[in-house]
């Protein structure tokens, strides 16, 4: 509720002008396989027909983690972590890193009106070295509650319209994975405009809810 209420209470404040700022950061897994959804393998029939049967895919284990940033105009910078390694607070620094050079790029004049990452908990993120560097860029950091998805615009969000683009799809090598770096890149600014949108709804039905769960 706390976050709820700093949150909202900034946007009254400063209306579309915060939402400008916002830099969303999260991770996702990407199989190599991905099956269906039930949604996706439905089809029409007529009364009669068979019914075909379908063999039973299962996500592959081979997988792939992908770190996005996003804000309301669209894509920032996707990060693909390398074979063998993990995303500590070393990796994630370099990555932050390579965010801002983004920003520099992509979003003339954000850097000067002061980025506000919204990125979870995870040791990584809250870590000495990563706070340090965040701080030393002159960011701020939206509060963000331990164990909230449903606050985290890319998991009640961008993420499941990436899980819907990778339905069905195969990729056989690690490269073909960055596909989802064109997708996620080719998607209109509408569609990450309505993600920084539905985070204000989000905060307000939390307020609303006293803090429980926000499910839809």
């Amino acid at each position: 509720m706390a976050c709820a209420l700093d949150f909202l209470d900034r946007y009254h404040k400063e209306g579309d002008q915060f939402l400008e700022r916002i830099v969303i950061g999260d991770e996702t897994w990407v199989s190599h396989i991905t099956p269906e959804s039930k949604r996706q393998s439905m089809e029409w029939r007529h009364t009669n027909s068979l019914v075909r049967v379908k063999a039973k895919r299962t996500i592959s284990t081979r997988k792939v983690m992908a770190t996005v940033f996003w804000d309301r105009h669209g894509v920032l910078l996707v990060e693909f972590m390398q074979k063998g390694t993990t995303i500590n607070a070393v990796a994630y620094c370099a990555t932050l890193t390579k965010l801002r050079r983004a920003i520099q790029n992509k979003r003339r004049g954000l850097l000067t009106s002061g980025v506000l990452l919204l990125h979870d908990n995870a040791r990584p993120h809250s870590a000495i070295n990563t706070q340090n560097l965040i701080r030393s860029f002159g960011w701020k950091q939206i509060d963000h509650s331990p164990y909230s998805p449903d606050l985290a615009p890319s998991d009640f969000h961008l993420f499941r319209y990436l899980k819907e683009f990778l339905g069905g799809k195969r990729f056989d090598t690690a490269d073909e994975v960055k596909e989802i770096q064109d997708w996620l890149s080719s998607q209109a600014a509408d569609v990450y405009d309505l993600g920084i949108q539905k985070l204000v709804e989000r905060y307000d039905k939390c307020l609303n809810k006293y803090g429980k769960y926000v499910e839809k």
